[in-house]
């Protein structure tokens, strides 16, 4: 009797459609596969053309080394590479495909023409194969490189066709993947054509901050920051966007290790560490990230689409891109925007007048603390810009000596702008300033926030803080759960100038503070505070993380506590967050300015 059994073996065609499930959900992918393969290929030019979404086409030519007749035939077999030999090579994976399984689950979802050449050979081979079944193999001419054409994606599993999106919905995602690899190979020369347009068409030989101008633009390359770092066994390196270029998802955020795309949470978290109290919560930055390691240190075989990676030791891969986006943040723009003293701008309304005097550098505002201000009060009219250069050369006569006000060169540095202007305020709060790129909005308050921040927290750091005794001590009562999470802190307060100690049961009495934020009121800061120290500890991230927490909560009490700044005040305070390491937020990830550059109001008012 023979047994009925249930577990049949799977038909190799059935099997390889199966396969083409995990490796090839969309034109998008066979794109990313393709132009993976042609990398591996050593080719330094790849070229892309697809048709309709590439729904009807999806084309990718290189200059790499090609395949021999019988490479050709074996390429499209299911799990046959030339990139592994052994089980163990997986553990040291150097190229971007490795299973063996992206040729043969293309050719057998669409009608598949691949043609190859090798340099060495006079004539290269020609394959066709449709759903899956050989057509043809022939000799054909061809210049070196490979060919490959994947026509009518899905032709043959109608029930995968139509989940596929739209033709716009597919060629964005078919534009994102194509910027993602010319961004992880910017030394290999890529182009893009869509529907017979050419889209891209990007230089061979670049670098990566080449490459991102290409694609981006010089004005969003102006606003990244050339990024280095490295720990015993890793090395970042890259861009990073100042937190005033942030958007709503993390659509701009490219990460690779290794040359390969790469995504994972332990990255996300880091990127997100690094920019703690720089950005809101729900925004996110613009990074480039190009983390090199071991390749037995990562696992990219985690996913069939290898879309995911892991680190093998992931804290010492977080640390690093930690500490290189903080230092990175504290750094000069990528691109060297300083102006030269040969050809500085002039000031508007002051077209006859000389360079020396019109010319408000940053290096001179630290020196005299002196603005153009058309100051008006009721009654008044506003100054003329040039009428107190004469009193202005008085007053830095006056207070060029004036001690704290640091050296122009580190100003230079790191300030925000080279000279600015300032023009007045709009509705006794927003400060409007001119500056040498165009138009400055900026919030007194989240800038006095920083200025204080990174004041005290430089004291903390040189074990220096400055104490205010307070007149009368005040006392206050906490909720017990808050209470407890205060007392577990009360030495590291103590080390940061901050006189707090129990009174008895939940209550505590404040004597002192740091001089810093001697205004902010002890009470609302004693109640808030532990809030803070609960939301900071979450992340459980190295460094000082509760000083930072509680010195954000102190400078945002002190800076509540004053209603408004006077004239004088605001332009002291110019200077002091030119000066600043971060002059683009608030501890707490708002912005303190709002900048519109010359060509974004020229396009407002229709002058381009």
């Amino acid at each position: 009797m023979v047994e009925d059994t249930h577990i049949r073996v799977l038909p190799t065609h059935v099997a390889n459609k199966i396969a083409a499930g995990e490796v090839v959900d969309r034109p998008a992918s066979v794109a990313k596969e393709l132009i993976e393969n042609s990398f591996d290929a050593e080719a330094t030019q790849v070229d892309v053309e697809v048709s309709a979404g590439g729904r009807k086409l999806v084309t990718v030519s290189d200059n790499g080394v090609g395949m021999g007749r019988d490479d050709a035939l074996l390429s499209v077999e299911r799990q046959a590479t030339s990139k592994i030999r052994d089980v163990d090579d997986i553990e040291h994976i150097a190229t971007l495909g490795f299973r063996g399984e992206a040729l043969a689950a293309i050719a057998s979802v669409a009608r598949f023409r691949l043609v190859t050449c090798r340099r060495e050979d006079d004539a290269g081979t020609e394959v066709t194969i449709t759903g899956g079944k050989l057509q043809d193999v022939r000799e054909i001419g061809a210049p070196a490189g490979t060919r490959i054409e994947v026509r009518d994606l899905f032709f043959n599993v109608p029930a995968r066709r139509k989940f596929l999106r739209t033709y716009q919905t597919e060629l964005g995602h078919i534009r994102s993947g194509f910027i993602t690899q010319a961004l992880a190979h910017p030394g290999v020369g890529m182009s893009l054509k869509v529907d017979g347009r050419e889209t891209y068409r990007l230089a061979a030989g670049s670098d990566i901050s080449d490459r991102v101008r290409e694609i981006f633009g010089p004005d969003y390359h102006r606003d990244l920051r050339s990024l280095e770092g490295a720990g015993p066994e890793v090395t970042v390196r890259g861009f990073v966007g100042l937190p005033t270029v942030h958007r709503g998802d993390r659509g701009e955020q490219y990460c690779f290790v290794n040359g390969r795309a790469a995504s994972a949470p332990l990255l996300n978290y880091a990127i997100r560490e690094g920019y703690r109290s720089l950005l809101p919560s729900d925004r996110h930055p613009c990074v480039f990230l190009f983390i090199t390691l071991d390749p037995a240190m990562v696992d990219v075989n985690v996913h069939p689409a290898k879309k995911e990676i892991r680190f093998r030791r992931p804290s010492e891969t977080r640390d690093a891109v930690i500490a290189a986006i903080r230092k990175a943040l504290a750094l000069p723009p990528c691109s060297d925007t300083a102006l030269d003293d040969q050809s500085s701008p002039i000031l508007p309304g002051d077209p006859g007048r000389p360079v020396a005097e019109t010319q408000m550098k940053i290096a001179d505002l630290i020196q005299t603390r002196t603005f153009r201000y058309p100051r008006m009060g009721p009654g008044m009219s506003p100054a003329p810009a040039s009428g107190s250069d004469k009193g202005q050369g008085r007053e830095a006569e006056s207070t060029a000596s004036e001690p704290g006000l640091g050296s122009s060169r580190t100003v230079l540095e790191t300030a925000p702008w080279s000279w600015c202007r300032v023009l007045g305020q709009v509705k006794d709060f927003y400060v409007v300033m001119e500056t040498e790129d165009g138009l400055v909005l900026m919030d007194p308050r989240s800038s006095h926030e920083r200025v204080l921040f990174e004041q005290l927290m430089a004291e903390v750091t040189q074990g220096d803080v400055e104490v205010q005794n307070l007149l009368i001590p005040e006392t206050v009562e906490l909720k017990p759960r808050d209470a407890d999470r205060l007392r577990k802190n009360l030495a590291v307060l103590k080390t940061m100038g901050f006189g707090v100690s129990e009174f008895g049961g939940d209550t505590f009495v404040v004597d002192a503070l740091p001089a810093c934020v001697k205004e902010a009121s002890a009470k609302e800061m004693l109640i808030g505070l532990p809030q803070t120290l609960e939301e900071a500890g979450s992340r459980g991230a190295k460094g000082q993380w509760r000083e930072e927490a509680i010195a954000q909560a102190a400078c945002q009490e002190a800076v509540r506590a004053r209603d408004k700044l006077t004239l004088e005040e605001i332009e002291e305070l110019i200077v002091a967050l030119s000066k600043t390491e971060m002059p683009y937020t608030s501890p707490k990830g708002r912005p303190t300015i709002v900048f519109t550059s010359m060509n974004e109001l020229n396009r407002k008012f229709g002058r381009e």
